[in-house]
Order: C-alpha cells, then sequence, then structure tokens
C-alpha cells in the first residue's frame, strides 16, 4: 500500500511523432527500486509468448515479494503482437509487445493510472461525460479484476451499494484505494 502511494513515476519519455510524453516500463522500474529497498521488497518481471485462437500474445507476470515475511502479489497483462509492422522485424515486434505488456502489468500492480492520458485508448473508452457534469476517471480493467479477487460476494454486494455502481469497474481511483484500505485494515494488513 505504501508503494501504491507514494511512487512516482513520471513520464519521462517524449513521442515526437505523436507529440506527447509517457512512460516507459524502465522509467517505473527506475521509480520503484528505491521504495523496495525502504519496504525490504524484490519484484520479479517475466514475459512469455502465449497462442490464443490464431493471435499470439506476450504474457506479461510481475511478482511483488516481501524479503522478510510470507506476503507476495502477482499481476498480469497481455500485449498482443502485430502480425507486421513496418520498419519491424519478427523480434523486434515481440519486444515491443513484451514492453507494452510489462508496463501495464506494472501499472496494474502499483496503481499507476495510464487512463488520465489523452495518449491512450483506454482514456476514451474509461472515462464519462454528461451534459454539464465534468470527465470522471475510472479504474482500469487490471485494478478491477484485482479488486474482484479480493472480495467476498457480501463485501462486493456493500462496495457496488456504498458507491451506488453497477460493476466495480465504475469505481473512480479514489474509491478503490479507499475500498483498497479498508480491506488491509479489516484483515490486519496495515
Amino acid at each position: 500500500m505504501n508503494i501504491q502511494t507514494e511512487l512516482k513515476a513520471p513520464k519521462g519519455q517524449y513521442n515526437s511523432f505523436g507529440k506527447y510524453k509517457y512512460r516507459s516500463c524502465e522509467d517505473i522500474l527506475e521509480a520503484v527500486k528505491p521504495l523496495l529497498k525502504k519496504y525490504g521488497l524484490t519484484l520479479c518481471v517475466t514475459d512469455h509468448v502465449e497462442q490464443i485462437g490464431d493471435r499470439f500474445y506476450v504474457v506479461a507476470n510481475a511478482f511483488l515479494y516481501d524479503v522478510g515475511g510470507d506476503t507476495n502479489l502477482m499481476n498480469t497483462a497481455y500485449a498482443r503482437e502485430d502480425t507486421e509492422k513496418k520498419g519491424m522485424d519478427g523480434s523486434q515486434i515481440t519486444g515491443t509487445a513484451s514492453s507494452y505488456a510489462r508496463k501495464y502489468c506494472l501499472n496494474g500492480l502499483f496503481l499507476i493510472d495510464d487512463t488520465k492520458d489523452a495518449d491512450t485508448d483506454e482514456y476514451t473508452a474509461r472515462t464519462r461525460q454528461s451534459d454539464n457534469k465534468p470527465v470522471q476517471y475510472l479504474i482500469s480493467k487490471t485494478q478491477a479484476a484485482a479488486l474482484e479477487k479480493l472480495l467476498g460476494e457480501s463485501e462486493k454486494a456493500y462496495i457496488l451499494s456504498l458507491y451506488k455502481v453497477k460493476t466495480l469497474g465504475e469505481l473512480n481511483p479514489e474509491q478503490y484505494a479507499e475500498t483498497i484500505k479498508a480491506i488491509q485494515a479489516k484483515r490486519g494488513n496495515k
């Protein structure tokens, strides 16, 4: 929880073609290293290629280990390989998909919310706006799935009722953080 609230991973990269800033997997890893040391944790990121139907996906896994205890966390993200990309050979295409999957795997693990960034597809898909109401940012699909795994049926029903939403994916980042904090307090993981 402390790493998720303290981590600052600025967008250190610039896409001159698209004219936007972004953060890379490497930016996240460099930002998290001091916090891992501070809290006695270690991080391992792996990936492998998996065929689903006729498409190939890079499946990235991030494992967070408590060096002095028995608490471990894991997150997974998928990125589909393009069948071809102009100017790239096969290994470069796989490498691009690997970087993308690892980045979004770390985003989910550390609650780095790219949905607010106008340069992501999630920005459009995960925001809502009505006539006189401001845009409301929602948690990512990865965060909703992780929360789904943590909650029992009665806890889930309570959260949905409390925030007046139909699915966990309709929670905003603040509601998500409050829910995680309440779960940790209830289970004694302060």
